[in-house]
């Protein structure tokens, strides 16, 4: 029986999503109870259908380690970024040039310009593994990671045809962002931490209070300069997955912070192509052709689970041992999802 399986989170899960957003602390996963509460009600009407308009759906997803009865990492789609209430917000970053031919001096200037969409794409982050996890030879934060593309790919209708994945930058120690400090702070007087929770609820206010038109980035310190567009060292293994599969970095960054998005088109990721729909076989003694995600999906909570299993393939058959069809609660005929590892 596998140690761990991926599933979708439900209210039942908050002192458990909770300890892990204290690890990460981010908008989307943020250190407060309520938040947290309402993200795990907003997933589980989500996976259950009970919110009709599917752009305004946020599906949460769990490692859950059978053997300690806790959460061990977590994960994160928004359906669809940018609503009328809710603008998607960004910089774009530019380049420009200058040049004076009578003195003979030329600059490359880097430009930030203030984007909005109100029909943005869909975003996936809230990616954190609990630390006693991070290196184990399971490799949960890829399981995590990958298993929002298998969703993704199941119901493509589902979701909008680019997929935003924001990568956190350098920061300080303490947290502190350079290009916050040396930008945000000025027009909102708000800390970064402050700006960065209210926007989980209302990004109006960036809309309404900072400039607009185009910032030159050498009007601001050169720490901030240094972090526009560049991926932290936390994330660095998240920036090497996401170019493999089809993202890419789409010269946009955060206004809070300045990391970076990196973009794709949903059909194009590879992960959403080699997801494969199957119907469960008859079992198999031993399975030790292939290995991969096998996912399926349940009328009643938590509507979506997932374990790493050796399998069988033939044709659109997949076969299994039978303590796997158990526990998945699988049998023959039944529809399933996998992708190949």
């Amino acid at each position: 029986m596998p140690r761990y399986e991926i599933r979708a989170a439900g209210k039942d899960d908050e002192d458990s999503l909770l300890e892990l957003a204290r690890l990460l602390n981010t908008v989307n996963l943020p250190n407060d109870r309520t938040h947290v509460a309402e993200l795990l009600d907003h997933s589980e009407k989500s996976f259950s259908g009970a919110i009709a308009d599917p752009r305004e759906r946020r599906y949460v997803f769990l490692v859950w380690d059978r053997k300690h009865q806790r959460a061990v990492g977590t994960s994160l789609i928004v359906a669809q970024l940018g609503k009328p209430r809710a603008p998607y917000i960004y910089f774009d970053v530019l380049s420009e040039e200058k040049y004076s031919h009578r003195r003979d001096i030329h600059f490359h200037h880097t430009v930030l310009r203030l984007g909005f969409s109100y029909k943005g794409p869909t975003e996936i982050g809230g990616l954190v593994v609990h630390p006693d996890y991070r290196l184990s030879k399971e490799r949960l934060g890829q399981l995590i990671s990958y298993v929002r593309f298998v969703y993704m790919a199941i119901h493509r209708e589902l979701f909008q045809k680019e997929v935003l994945a924001e990568l956190l930058p350098p920061l300080e120690r303490d947290g502190t962002s350079h290009l916050w400090e040396a930008l945000g702070w000025h027009f909102t007087h708000m800390s970064y931490a402050e700006a960065d929770l209210l926007s989980s609820r209302d990004k109006t206010f960036v809309r309404d209070l900072f400039p607009r038109g185009v910032i030159y980035a050498s009007l601001l310190s050169s720490d901030a300069q240094a972090v526009i567009g560049k991926v932290g060292a936390q994330t660095r293994g998240v920036e090497k997955m996401l170019r493999r599969i089809g993202f890419r970095y789409a010269e946009r960054i955060d206004p809070f912070d300045g990391g970076p998005h990196f973009m794709a088109d949903l059909n194009e990721v590879s992960l959403v192509r080699d997801t494969q729909r199957a119907r469960i076989g008859s079992p198999i003694t031993e399975a030790r052709c292939r290995r991969g995600l096998v996912a399926r999906e349940l009328a009643s909570p938590p509507y979506f689970r997932a374990i790493v299993a050796q399998f069988e393939t033939h044709g659109a058959t997949l076969h299994l041992e039978p303590a796997l069809l158990e526990h998945l609660e699988l049998s023959q005929g039944d529809e399933v999802w996998y992708l190949p590892l």
